[in-house]
């Protein structure tokens, strides 16, 4: 959802919506990925009395998150490709199947 549109800022119970997730699941990864400089989060400015509700903690994806995600997806994409006809593959049990 973060590498679809990075531009958009995203908050907690959206994120929690989308990904079915529990918020005492969802904050601490939320958390981690900050701390690790993949996601950038600010405080929404807004009235709170005249939107009648607080403000929200709006995250989104960082540069360096959207590269590393790619990059990532990529690896797992190729370690997920059949191997080429005639190329033999480890096993998960090791060996080779």
């Amino acid at each position: 959802m973060f590498l679809d549109e990075p531009a958009e800022a995203r908050y907690g119970f959206e994120l929690m919506r989308l990904t079915g997730l529990p918020s005492g699941s969802l904050y601490p990864i939320l958390a981690r990925l900050e701390a690790a400089g993949w996601l950038a989060s600010r405080q929404e400015k807004i009235e709170p009395s005249a939107e009648g509700r607080p403000a929200r903690r709006m995250y989104q994806i960082s540069p360096h998150g959207v590269q590393v995600a790619r990059a990532e997806l990529a690896a797992l994409s190729a370690e997920l490709r059949p191997p080429a006809p005639g190329r033999r593959r480890l096993s998960p049990e090791g060996g080779i199947a």
